[in-house]
């Protein structure tokens, strides 16, 4: 039962809840005996066992009182480790901040998922400070991807032990972060889904930034059904308002331009048998260049990163003083390169931002969505990426590149697995929309998965 139980997704659990099949506690309990039985220590960074089995009770008294608080009553969940959790250090996957204060109050996202019934497992690791794709952390240790059967290989980041804790199956959902793909990245690179919701759709308050103006949030699930559950509930919402969309008169762009360079032939492949399934099923596709996507290239070479500028200025002070030498060494150098961009600089990134937000909207149909691969490769090995500090920012530029655009573009985003591509690593296919239009996409992947997935 417990692994039947760890291989649910977040409906499937919810029907055996509800309808009396299984108990919350008994889920908790099976939770945390699959998390201890898990070969890999590193997915979690902290578990919250007292409070879960509280809440998990809480949940198991309500549903058999006839009051449970809907879909997502008992269901288990995981934190990144940047979410304020009440009586927990919030340590953003590093050490220097594990002694600060303890969170006198949960995040307000926390709030609205315990509102709904949702029980807190733990928190899961992460790169630190959520600053790279790749998800190595020499502090906690890096999670394994678990669909890996050849060599350790990476689980993706920034939401590294979200992605795994899911695909793992030792929890049906995990809730992440995306800066410039932390949620899509990982989702991809393990076989899942992964929503990047509008920046601002959801608080941020008691979410540690890493840059304000791209940091949005998400949930790492098994389906687009489950996604759309988690996006009412972190909304405050008591049960979901969107529908389930139609294939028929759908058009997706697929860009011509940026995101199929130095494509794997697998990911390749994968992708366009899922582009010609969704035509064979009556979807329009077009393809053409999106100017934007080489401007935004442009503007990071010549000015910086808009995620570097920010973040440099949010560490500043820890990259001055002492805490910098128990910080990853890869992250200082990262986050110092933020000490170059100029004030003038960072106005031209802005100002730029906002034109190309703009021009994009007048180029793609505001009722089209956009497709390309999430990531350009399946997860690589892990152990030549510990060492060799050349091939970790070259692969972790690449691993970026397909999602950051989405990012500076204020798309929101949901990666769906597509097929198999080198090593049998899973691929993931990006549908994204243009900005707060998150219900027509999440509508209309609804109806896409199946026939993206191949079923």
């Amino acid at each position: 039962m417990t692994q039947k139980l760890n291989s649910l997704s977040v409906a499937q659990l919810s029907v055996m809840i509800q309808s009396g099949a299984v108990d919350p506690v008994e889920v908790a309990e099976a939770t945390f005996d699959a998390i201890a039985a898990h070969a890999d220590p590193a997915v979690f960074i902290s578990l919250l066992r007292d409070r879960a089995m509280s809440e998990a009770g809480a949940a198991s008294r309500r549903i058999r009182d006839g009051r449970s608080l809907g879909l997502l009553d008992g269901i288990p969940v995981a934190w990144k480790d940047l979410f304020d959790i009440t009586g927990l250090a919030t340590t953003a996957g590093s050490k220097v901040l594990a002694h600060t204060a303890p969170a006198l109050d949960d995040a307000d996202v926390v709030s609205h998922l315990k509102a709904a019934g949702m029980v807190a497992i733990g928190r899961v690791n992460m790169s630190e400070f959520a600053f790279s794709g790749l998800g190595i952390n020499p502090h906690y240790g890096t999670p394994k991807n678990p669909r890996s059967t050849d060599v350790p290989r990476i689980p993706g980041g920034s939401s590294s032990g979200s992605g795994v804790a899911v695909a793992a199956g030792l929890v049906p959902v995990s809730i992440g972060t995306d800066t410039g793909g932390s949620v899509r990245i990982p989702a991809a690179f393990n076989g899942i889904v992964g929503y990047k919701a509008t920046r601002g759709r959801y608080s941020m308050r008691g979410v540690f930034p890493l840059a304000q103006s791209l940091d949005a949030l998400g949930p790492l699930c098994r389906t687009v059904q489950d996604a759309v559950w988690i996006d009412a509930a972190m909304r405050g919402l008591s049960a979901p308002s969107i529908g389930r969309g139609t294939l028929q008169g759908l058009t997706i762009v697929i860009p011509q331009n940026v995101v199929f360079d130095d494509v794997q032939s697998g990911v390749s492949d994968a992708f366009e048998a899922a582009t010609a399934r969704l035509a064979k099923a009556g979807v329009k596709i077009v393809r053409f260049a999106i100017p934007a996507f080489d401007e935004i290239l442009d503007l990071t070479a010549k000015h910086g990163a808009l995620v570097t500028a920010e973040a440099y200025a949010l560490h500043q002070q820890r990259l001055a003083g002492p805490e910098a030498a128990d910080m990853d060494p890869r992250v200082v150098t990262r986050t110092r390169l933020g000490a170059k961009i100029t004030l003038v600089d960072y106005l031209k990134i802005i100002t730029s931002r906002t034109r190309l937000i703009g021009e994009v909207a007048g180029l793609v149909d505001a009722g089209a969505l956009i497709a390309f691969p999430t990531v350009a490769h399946v997860a690589p090995p892990m152990e030549p990426l510990k060492t060799d500090d050349e091939l970790f920012v070259k692969t972790n530029m690449r691993t970026l590149r397909n999602t950051l655009l989405g990012n500076f573009l204020d798309w929101c985003g949901v990666s769906i697995p597509c097929g198999m591509g080198e090593a049998g690593m899973p691929v993931g296919f990006l549908l994204s929309a243009l900005p707060a239009r998150d219900e027509q996409l999440l509508s209309a992947a609804l109806c896409a998965e199946a026939v993206i997935r191949g079923e």
